[in-house]
């Protein structure tokens, strides 16, 4: 399977050459894999060099010409650094754009804590008017770029190496329960159901989920689009009884959620725990697999969390 990124570059050189107003702005960052498409259309693949807050000064420059930029680099220099620029450049000038970022929290753990941006949702949630994809799978990352690219919004859609198995529909889908998301990308997706307690997990934490709540009598719903955050499908899936347990699961910093689940369930007496990663730097770097470990976040770290909140 290819990797989400890989995905991003081949479909967004196709569109380069479908959509005369689409461009990409690139931070050295995946520039070898859009050479070709630089080749074929020079004035609208920029590369600016290690220079992010350029980066998303260049992209919003370019929508306020009526273009729809593609902003891309590793999340840390996307939202993290130049994050004065995405507010302003994008925000306060009221423009839409895409921004692209790959790394996820921490996909390459040996480039140190400069590339990991597990704060990135929760620091752009300090924003108006962003939505925030968060795909699971190469497939579901194409299909919220390609609507993305049809928009003129500003959006967020956010890569990782880690991927589920399989890819889910996204956009206008049905779950088991018969819910359909009412906001296009954002409805949220029933995947398994229960009685005892809901589970949201986002994106690629999918896998890891399902596997942790194996056997267990629980709502398993799954996001591909966090903002905005799809309230009416998490008040439809808890029901209507005296209370409600609710699990969100992302692959970025623990908690980020819990506020929207809250506002969501806010009639309804509840508890909501928020899962993800920690705010605790994490030293001695490791592999991907043993931040999801230390983090809580693999399917028996998730089990026990899981399984001691519904019980408490």
């Amino acid at each position: 399977m290819d990797t989400m990124r890989d995905r991003f570059i081949a479909i967004t050189s196709q569109l380069l050459a479908e959509e005369p107003r689409l461009a990409v702005v690139l931070a050295d960052i995946s520039a070898d894999g859009f050479a070709p498409a630089r080749r074929a259309h020079p004035d609208r693949v920029i590369n600016v060099g290690i220079r992010e807050q350029l980066l998303i000064g260049a992209g919003a420059g370019m929508a306020l010409t009526g273009m729809r930029p593609i902003v891309h680099t590793f999340a840390s220099f996307l939202v993290e650094r130049p994050f004065e620029q995405v507010k302003l450049d994008f925000g306060h000038q009221g423009v839409g754009g895409i921004l692209v970022s790959a790394g996820g929290s921490y996909d390459w753990p040996a480039g140190g804590f400069t590339h990991m941006a597990p704060g990135d949702v929760a620091l752009l949630d300090t924003l108006e008017g962003w939505t925030v994809h968060v795909p699971g799978h190469p497939d579901e990352a194409e299909t919220l770029l390609r609507e993305a690219v049809d928009g003129d919004d500003r959006v967020y859609v956010r890569l990782s190496l880690q991927a589920n198995r399989q890819a889910r529909p996204v956009g206008r889908s049905t779950g088991a329960m018969g819910y359909t998301g009412s906001t296009g990308a954002s409805g949220f997706s029933v995947v398994r159901e229960g009685r005892g307690g809901t589970v949201v997990a986002v994106g690629p934490m999918l896998d890891n989920v399902l596997a942790a709540t194996e056997g267990l009598d629980v709502n398993v719903l799954y996001a591909t689009t966090v903002r905005p955050f799809d309230g009416a499908g998490l008040r439809r899936a808890v029901g209507t009884g005296p209370g409600a347990d609710v699990v969100i699961v992302e692959p970025y910093l623990a908690g980020t959620s819990t506020a929207a689940a809250n506002e969501a369930l806010m009639e309804l007496p509840h508890r909501v725990l928020g899962l993800g990663v920690g705010r605790a730097e994490l030293r001695r770097y490791g592999q991907m697999q043993e931040h999801l470990a230390a983090h809580g976040l693999d399917a028996r770290g998730l089990r026990a969390r899981i399984t001691g909140f519904l019980r408490g």
